[in-house]
Formats: structure tokens, C-alpha cells, sequence
């Protein structure tokens, strides 16, 4: 079956070089995570999926050529994107912020917008490129038809600022935070019949710096009609909290249906 072959993931950028015989270059990566990691010889098959929802099979020719078994317009498998889009905002840390791309991709989220908080603490320049390249590992580990979006970095209050692009009837925006009586969670907030009607497009959840958020961010996050939730009792690091509140939506959004 084609679902029980390794994956690999070229953009429909890369897909659309390939020659008039259906080959394809591949990678320096890729030709050496088939070759070294995969131990693959030229004959063996694989399957390459182009983040856009399709899959196709593919025979490695050689070294750094392979060639896809159906044609470019009649992938093997194709899926819609699934809906609602889950949204995950997320402050970068210190340390642990390449783990929360990884394991963001691996639950579900379908974006990603990394930002920068009053209280954001960073060691050295941000590295979204790299933030891209796990989010491709993780996508081609988890087998998932779909690459996230990874947003460029931004501050809070830009991101405060915009619209939501679909109707506001259609979208819920969540805002995990603690130390307040009386949230509700996460799950149970996720559970209201006001916010999970079949028109919600987005569900949107945002987690704060180590520093936990500002008086002046939780004020302005308010007026923006985002909904306070908590993720439980408990105080998470706040990469922590972004892998469980990811986790909830993913959960959620598979009850759904």
C-alpha cells in the first residue's frame, strides 16, 4: 500500500521542474536520508507527497533522480485540507521553540505564527528557516499530506491588529493564560455550541512567553475579542503549554468529525 511507503516532500515548485519522463532531481537531503538513513537502491520505491494535499509513488533511479509512477496531474491520493484550520500563535523561547514547531506539525495545526512578546526572552537571532526545515521533517515523519503554513515572526500587537480573513462568525480565537478565577478550559470552552458551529472555519489559541503574558497584552488582546481559556491547574513552561493546548484542538477537532 502506498500509506506504508516512506514519504518525501517536495514543494509543487520542485515538482513542476520534472522532464517530460516523469524525473525528478532530488535533494542533496533527500537523496541522503534515501540512501544512508533508508539504506534505498536504485529500483526501490518510495512515495512523495508536495504539501498541497496529494501523494504519488516514486522509483529511485539513482543517486539524486527519482521518477514518479503516476502522472503529476493524477496523484495516487488527494485530500481537502481539513477545516477548521487550527491556528496555533506561539511566543518564541529560549530553548525549546524548534521542539514546538516539531510537535505542532506532528498534532495537526495547519499554521503556525511564531511572535514576540514584552516578555520574550530569545538567545541569539531567530532562525525561521530552520523553523521551515523541521516543519517539512516533521510533516514527512507524521505522513501528513499537508504542510503548515509557518508565518514570518512577528510582535503581538501587529498580529492583535489584523482582521481575521474569514467572517468573524467563522473564526474563534483563544487565549490561554493563569492566575485568573473563574476561566473556563480549553476542552470545555472548545465545547460550546456557540463556538463549534458547522459554519467555524478557524480556531485560533494563543500561548505566551516564559514570562507569561503582560497586563497591557492580556488588556489589548480583550479588546480584540479574543476568548481567555486556561490549559489546566497546573503552570506550564510555555512550550509546554503549546504541545497541550495543540493536543486539545487536534482531539476536538477529530471528535468533530
Amino acid at each position: 500500500m502506498a500509506r506504508e511507503r516512506r514519504r518525501v516532500l517536495i514543494r509543487p515548485a520542485g515538482l513542476r521542474e520534472m522532464d517530460a519522463q516523469g524525473c525528478l532531481a532530488l535533494s542533496p537531503e533527500h537523496s541522503r536520508y534515501l540512501r544512508k538513513v533508508l539504506r534505498y537502491s536504485p529500483g526501490d520505491c518510495f512515495a512523495v507527497v508536495d504539501g498541497a494535499g496529494h501523494l504519488w509513488d516514486a522509483e529511485l533511479l539513482d543517486h539524486n533522480q527519482a521518477r514518479l509512477l503516476q502522472p503529476l496531474e493524477q496523484p495516487l491520493l488527494h485530500e481537502v485540507p481539513p477545516s477548521p484550520a487550527l491556528v496555533l500563535v506561539a511566543a518564541v523561547v529560549k530553548r525549546d521553540f524548534e521542539l514546538v514547531v516539531r510537535m505542532a506539525v506532528e498534532l495537526g495545526v495547519d499554521r503556525l505564527v511564531p511572535i514576540t512578546c514584552e516578555r520574550t526572552a530569545v538567545l541569539g537571532q531567530l532562525r525561521p528557516e530552520r523553523w521551515q526545515a523541521i516543519a517539512e521533517e516533521a510533516a514527512e515523519q507524521c505522513e501528513r499530506l499537508w504542510l503548515p503554513q509557518l508565518d514570518p515572526p512577528s510582535p503581538l500587537g501587529q498580529l492583535l491588529r489584523l482582521e481575521p480573513p474569514a467572517p468573524p462568525s467563522a473564526v474563534v480565537r483563544f487565549w490561554a493564560t493563569t492566575r485568573q478565577e473563574g476561566l473556563p478550559g480549553l476542552t470545555q470552552a472548545l465545547h460550546n455550541p456557540g463556538e463549534a458551529g458547522q459554519s467555524l472555519q478557524e480556531v485560533w489559541l494563543a500561548c505566551g512567553p516564559e514570562g507569561g503574558w503582560s497586563p497591557a497584552e492580556e488588556e489589548q488582546a480583550a479588546a480584540a475579542g479574543w476568548t481567555s481559556v486556561q490549559l489546566g491547574s497546573s503552570i506550564l513552561r510555555s512550550s509546554t503549554a503549546c504541545v497541550a493546548g495543540a493536543a486539545v484542538l487536534s482531539q476536538w477537532r477529530a471528535a468533530a468529525g
